[in-house]
């Protein structure tokens, strides 16, 4: 299946990972979660801790469809060898669906940035952070 995606993507021209293209929206989110729950904390605005809030939904739904480019990328390129990065990623991923889902729960209940939930905005754009770190090093060593 997925040298068949690939294929129809080659076949227009598209010869990229599909991954990289895809991750902007869920790290994007991850970071402007954290920085509208900052903001919110530091300037006592409850409407940025809504905005931070949708940023971190909007960041759990677009994780899914990153992990699944991620996988077929691993496949199609790596042959889905299991080097160290990849497990690395793997785990990274898995722990950034964890804290993205305890964010929105928790962020969900309030109508203020507690301290609580800016600790977990900040523990998805660690998780982010380790995330394209080691995507980078995987891709250029």
């Amino acid at each position: 299946m997925t040298e068949f995606i690939f294929s129809i993507l080659e076949s227009i021209g598209f010869k990229h990972p599909i991954h990289p293209a895809i991750t902007h929206l869920p790290m994007g989110m991850v970071m402007g979660g954290f920085l509208f729950g900052l903001a919110a904390f530091l300037f006592k605005r409850p409407e940025l801790s809504k905005t931070a809030w949708h940023c971190a939904v909007l960041a759990l739904i677009g994780v899914f469809p990153t992990i699944l480019a991620g996988y077929m990328d691993w496949q199609h390129t790596y042959e889905g060898e299991w080097s160290n990065l990849i497990k690395i990623k793997m785990l990274l991923a898995f722990i950034m669906i964890i804290f993205l889902s305890a964010s929105v729960k928790i962020n969900a209940k309030t109508d203020s940035i507690s301290v609580p939930g800016l600790i977990l905005y900040a523990l998805c754009l660690l998780t982010g952070i380790g995330l394209g770190y080691t995507g980078g090093e995987l891709m250029y060593g």
